[in-house]
């Protein structure tokens, strides 16, 4: 096998985000077992490289090595026991032998040394939920969540910070990231570049910062996790519409934070806004598993725990005088799990909620959502007028769930050629693939309609 197939073998398995199987299900190729290597699992490996080493291209290449590696020798030798584990072990390996190589970094050989002799063998029988490990400093109880403090560094841009973070420690791809942040995907490779060449600049280290200095950095690190949760709830490629291990794991970091910072109104927001989206998690998706708008759910299905859960911590936000956006979010999240029905939604609430919100956060996204909720508070034509403010907007343009927003509100005011070039250019924009299922078929309907001479068979209403 090639170095170069080598490399692919191992982003294919990298792209992956299937769980670590039991014993008695274990694949018995190594193609099939570095598949199955959860991604979060992947992500963690990553980042502990990078935090240990302070070079992210020491860390990817490390793992790309230790990919290949596991390929060329697990066929002959057998699937270890924990695979993740074994490449852990693999991993940190040929990234000390990288360093090494780098005659700039002899000094630092001594401490390595020192540190591998304390990591476990590659014949590891902990669990993969090990690989995360115990924070070393006690007052960023989650290394991982460490890890998110520690790529917020001051030296590095927001956005820089923000798309290391997702990429590297969350674990997402480079176009999830483009995605996640409304950009292109080589707009966001060349920040990835050039945040590796300032680290690198500036030595700067991947270790958690002192708690002097934690609110400095706390506002990237509450975005990382709100955009991992984004991710996982509606994914940007793949089959599946929901990423369960995202939001699940979102949701882990988001009452680690609040626990850690108890007072900070914007992170009890945060966890709110969480708690109360996931609880719709049941009810979002139809039997062929394809999204549900929130409009159409049925909302026996919603989890009464977790709306009791977010709740109190949303009103707690609200209430405080340093509530920002997270707490507005939250608090709009509220508004829709309050409503018995669709149709008793305190739509004009909403709308004032996302007016107040886009003082806070006046990007492309929240406009979005203010035209929405001024439609449902006022009327499709004022929501059309709204969006047709908004086609401007390359970033919006596109975004997929702009176009699903102005097919629905045409398709209420009955433009339905309007509505099914709306459907039709959202189609053409990324997306998953259930999410383009339910395209397909609203689409479906408008044409059926259409040649029916009437109206469409089923209405959409958005959500």
């Amino acid at each position: 096998m090639s170095e170069a197939q080598a490399r692919g073998a191992g982003e294919a398995a990298l792209s992956g985000s299937a769980a670590v199987p039991s014993a008695s299900a274990r694949p018995r190729t190594a193609a099939a077992a570095l598949a199955n290597i959860d991604r979060g699992d992947q992500a963690a490996i990553i980042a502990r490289l990078a935090r240990r080493f302070s070079d992210l291209d020491i860390a990817e290449d490390a793992m790309q090595e230790a990919y290949a590696e596991a390929l060329r020798t697990w066929d002959r030798t057998g699937v270890p026991r924990v695979p993740a584990a074994w490449l852990s072990t693999a991993a940190s390996r040929k990234a000390l032998d990288a360093v090494r190589r780098r005659a700039a970094l002899d000094r630092a050989l001594p401490r390595l040394r020192l540190q591998q002799a304390a990591e476990p063998s590659a014949e590891w029988a902990a669990d993969p939920a090990d690989l995360v490990g115990e924070s070393e400093d006690p007052r960023v109880p989650d290394d991982r969540l460490g890890l998110f403090f520690a790529c917020a560094h001051p030296e590095l841009r927001a956005e820089d910070r923000l798309a290391l973070t997702l990429r590297f420690v969350a674990g997402l791809s480079t176009s999830e990231v483009a995605h996640a942040l409304m950009v292109s995907v080589p707009t966001m490779q060349q920040r990835i570049v050039r945040a590796k060449k300032r680290i690198r600049a500036l030595g700067i280290r991947f270790e958690p910062p002192q708690r002097p200095h934690i609110a400095e950095r706390l506002g990237a690190v509450q975005r990382v996790i709100y955009l991992i949760y984004a991710e996982g709830f509606a994914r940007t490629a793949g089959s599946a519409h929901i990423r369960d291990d995202l939001t699940g794991e979102a949701l882990r970091l988001g009452r680690i934070l609040h626990q850690l910072l108890p007072g900070s109104a914007e992170t009890t927001g945060l966890l709110a806004l969480l708690l109360l989206t996931e609880a719709r998690r049941a009810a979002r998706l139809d039997a062929d598993h394809r999204p549900v708008p929130l409009s159409d759910q049925d909302r026996r299905l919603w989890d009464a725990e977790l709306i009791a859960e977010g709740t109190a911590p949303a009103e707690s936000a609200a209430a405080s005088p340093r509530a920002g956006s997270y707490a507005v979010q939250a608090a709009i999240a509220a508004v829709h799990a309050e409503a018995p029905t669709s149709e008793d939604t305190d739509w004009p609430q909403i709308a004032v909620l996302y007016r107040l919100l886009e003082g806070y956060q006046p990007g492309p996204v929240v406009r979005l959502g203010r035209a929405v909720a001024e439609g449902r508070a006022h009327g499709p034509r004022r929501g059309l007028a709204h969006l047709d403010e908004l086609a401007a907007d390359p970033a919006l343009d596109r975004y997929r769930p702009f176009h699903v927003a102005r097919a629905v509100t045409l398709e209420e005011l009955e433009d339905y050629p309007a509505a099914a070039a709306a459907y039709r250019r959202a189609l053409a924009l990324p997306g998953n693939e259930a999410e383009a299922d339910y395209l397909t078929a609203a689409l479906s309907d408008l044409d059926a309609g259409a040649a029916a001479g009437g109206a469409p068979g089923r209405r959409r209403r958005s959500g």
